[in-house]
């Protein structure tokens, strides 16, 4: 495989000067910060607050890399998976002349980024087992794709993308395979993260939201090549991610053990869901879960989606997704969440015979 890296910069961006914010022309310790316009005599809620954060969250970067094993030059941080998304499209996608391939159903923010970009969005819909067509992948590829993007553990229908299918991907395409490892934390198969240096066109992002439990944060993760990394440094904007994000994800990411914990217990709590709901009559099927939720296929879906919220449940419907027709997607509660959305549909099928 021939990947160039240049090749698929945008040309404006690869001609680009990054700003220059008063943290990166200074880094060491000082007494008296005279140089970034901050109000010195501090904010109604801490002192600290009123200077800026570390532009490259440094601190944060390298508890990151202690916990994945890799260097911190490998890690973009940004507001969100999200932010990561949009990077992608604006350092490496022209406007009106490139595209991107997504596999539906999948993670709508991929097609969402791309048409706020003017990007054109090629869809390669996953197979009846929501796993890759290969062979319509390789088709769709043409000389203006740059980006395909893939999600495992997919969004929304739960289940791993086989491996070997992926390392297809990434040795067969010359443009950058973006593998979205949101709920990674919750399936047996390993991250992509330790196959950085076997492929200098892959990305892959996490996140904070998931595992972690810190959606209110808004912390995503991507890992890169050094290259790659550079090039999306430099089209950030400087102080992306703040200081109290940066402490509480410091914080939290000395409680490894108590986010295992975690993790077990609702891995254990959605296997447990998932057979109470295969019992259940009318349910068609429940697809098989690597993530923190599980996909129903279930008549009336609609119909119990509204019932549902009526006794104050909210679910994610589906139903209006290719490949996930009459499905509704349910995230992992706690144990009384559970309780109640199974109290609830025993409820219903009383209800409705």
């Amino acid at each position: 495989m021939l990947f160039d890296l240049n090749q698929l910069i945008r040309p404006n961006i690869a001609k680009l000067t990054a700003y220059s914010s008063a943290r990166d022309e200074f880094s060491g310790e000082a007494k008296v910060f005279l140089d970034a316009n901050e109000n010195s005599l501090g904010s109604p809620l801490s002192k600290w607050y009123n200077r800026y954060p570390d532009p490259h969250q440094q601190a944060v970067k390298e508890k990151i890399a202690f916990v994945k094993q890799l260097p911190a030059e490998h890690i973009f941080l940004g507001n969100g998976s999200d932010e990561c998304i949009d990077l992608l499209y604006r350092c490496f996608c022209e406007p009106g002349k490139d595209n991107a391939i997504i596999c539906p159903p999948t993670y709508g923010m991929y097609e969402v980024s791309a048409n706020i970009n003017d990007v054109a969005v090629k869809k390669v819909p996953l197979l009846n087992n929501f796993q890759l067509d290969l062979v319509h992948l390789e088709n769709a590829v043409d000389a203006h794709t740059k980006l395909i993007w893939i999600c495992s553990p997919n969004n929304p229908t739960g289940n791993s993308l086989d491996r070997m299918d992926i390392e297809t991907v990434l040795n067969n395409f010359n443009g950058i395979v973006v593998i979205d490892e949101a709920y990674i934390n919750f399936a047996q198969q390993k991250s992509f993260v330790q196959e950085l240096a076997d492929y200098p066109n892959l990305v892959i992002l996490q996140t904070f939201s998931k595992a972690w439990g810190l959606a209110g944060l808004r912390l995503g993760m991507a890992f890169a090549s050094t290259a790659i990394i550079d090039v999306m440094n430099k089209v950030k904007p400087p102080y992306n991610i703040n200081q109290a994000t940066q402490e509480l994800a410091l914080k939290a990411l000395d409680e490894i053990g108590q986010v295992n914990d975690m993790i077990k217990l609702l891995v254990d709590m959605r296997e447990a869901l998932a057979e109470v709901f295969r019992s259940m009559p009318t349910v068609e099927q429940v697809y098989p879960s690597d993530a923190n939720f599980i996909l129903v296929k279930i008549r009336d879906a609609r119909k119990v989606y509204a019932f549902l919220l009526t006794r104050g449940i909210v679910l994610r419907d589906r139903s209006n997704v290719k490949l996930c027709e009459d499905c509704l997607r349910i995230t992992v509660g706690t144990e009384q969440d559970n309780t109640l959305l199974v109290d609830a549909m025993h409820e219903w099928y009383q209800l409705n015979p």
